[in-house]
């Protein structure tokens, strides 16, 4: 079973991407927000890897760039219901931190804007992974903030997500362009320059 790949960019597609490892070719199944923060074509990557085999598809790898962000995606495959595909779609929307916090609150309407994810598989999810751990930190942390600890200031990305669909703009491509526009001016960016650079993206 393959479990990590470190190797370069060799093509990103809208669902995958092609990872050349010593001149082998893997096509990694990635969800938008993976693709989204991959390097360009050519760049290297160390990308954590979930295999699965059927009879249908044979072996098929799923791509992570984040420990947490596989293990976030195995647990959810246990829920009855969730198929890979709705498990990176959760992840999309709600990276692991996200979906636990959620999780802690009960919020399906969160976990209900993941693409083909309906109101009753979204409550089903709060409720199976309410006290399991998406995260290397320790759940009590979560349950703490649940309970109603001082709540966490909202991240330069998190504001800039917000503001740009307060601008119209559809939450998944707010997110990728934000994201983009962080990978490349770096942590310490503020929210104000992020917007900035995410609309001189999206104007391209």
């Amino acid at each position: 079973m393959i479990g990590r790949l470190w190797g370069v960019v060799a093509e990103v597609g809208e669902e995958d991407a092609l990872i050349d490892v010593a001149g082998v070719g893997y096509v990694v199944r990635c969800g938008s927000r993976t693709l989204s923060r991959l390097p360009a074509v050519g760049g290297q990557v160390d990308i954590h890897v979930e295999t699965q085999w059927s009879e249908q598809l044979g072996m098929t790898l799923y791509g992570f760039l984040a420990r947490d962000e596989r293990r976030a995606f195995v647990t959810l495959k246990t829920i009855q219901g969730v198929g890979p595909k709705a498990a990176l779609a959760v992840l999309d929307v709600l990276p692991p931190a996200e979906l636990s916090a959620a999780a802690q609150r009960g919020d399906q309407a969160s976990v209900a804007r993941a693409q083909g994810v309906g109101p009753k598989l979204a409550l089903r999810i709060v409720t199976e992974l309410k006290d399991k751990p998406l995260t290397d930190g320790p759940i009590v942390a979560l349950h703490a903030a649940a309970a109603g600890a001082a709540p966490v200031p909202p991240s330069a990305t998190g504001e800039a997500v917000a503001a740009l669909m307060g601008l119209g703009v559809a939450e998944p491509a707010a997110r990728r362009v934000v994201e983009q526009a962080s990978l490349r001016l770096g942590e310490e960016a503020d929210a104000p320059t992020l917007i900035k650079a995410a609309l001189q993206e999206l104007g391209r």
